[in-house]
């Protein structure tokens, strides 16, 4: 396959049964930004080659180095090798496809997995006793002082209360430190609701 430059426009010339035959880039499966862009360079290297002099040859390797580049992306697409004429020089140059990274081989053993660490019962429970007392405690006394004025309010305050430490339980159960925590509030609250509910009877 050849990149060429006919009348401002980027064609790709191949052999097929019929002989040599020149077909436009939208027409493979290159996909449009790369299709547009062989337009683009074409147009401009069209431009470049009517007005450059020989003496100011820069505009001349910006060309042939985009046309370059442009051909290394179209044999990494097509997986094939890759020829285009430069339009300033007239050189036919070569660019064969990249090779494609080899697969990992599995053929030395995994690295071994490294244990989980061992779950801290004694701290965490510790943590989750001591949480589960000060919530207990906060939450009976709260309620008994509110209830003395009016049981609507104390259920209210309960309410209040659980609403707000439900979100932070809620992310908290699977964080390694704060599930203790969470855990302890979980009982906290539990434990306090029962000891309200033994009172009223």
């Amino acid at each position: 396959m050849e990149l060429r430059v006919r009348d401002g426009r980027a064609v790709l010339a191949g052999e097929d049964e019929s002989g040599e035959r020149e077909v436009d880039p939208h027409s493979l499966p290159l996909g449009a930004d790369l299709a547009e862009a062989l337009h683009e360079w074409a147009k401009v290297a069209e431009a470049v080659t009517r007005t450059e002099t020989p003496q100011d040859g820069v505009a001349n390797a910006l060309i042939a180095r985009r046309g370059k580049q442009l051909a290394i992306r179209i044999a990494t697409v097509m997986n094939s090798q890759v020829s285009y004429t430069d339009p300033v020089s007239g050189e036919l140059v070569s660019v064969d496809a990249p090779e494609q990274p080899e697969e990992p081989t599995y053929d030395q053993d995994p690295a071994p997995e490294q244990e989980p660490e061992p779950t801290p019962w004694g701290t965490g429970l510790t943590v989750s006793l001591i949480t589960a007392a000060i919530v207990t405690v906060t939450v009976v006394s709260l309620s008994l002082g509110l209830g003395e004025t009016s049981r609507w309010l104390a259920l209210v305050a309960n309410v209040l209360v659980v609403g707000g430490l439900a979100p932070s339980v809620w992310l908290g159960r699977r964080v390694p430190v704060w599930r203790w925590v969470a855990y302890g509030v979980v009982t906290g609250v539990l434990v306090a609701w029962l000891s309200l509910i033994l009172t009223l009877l």
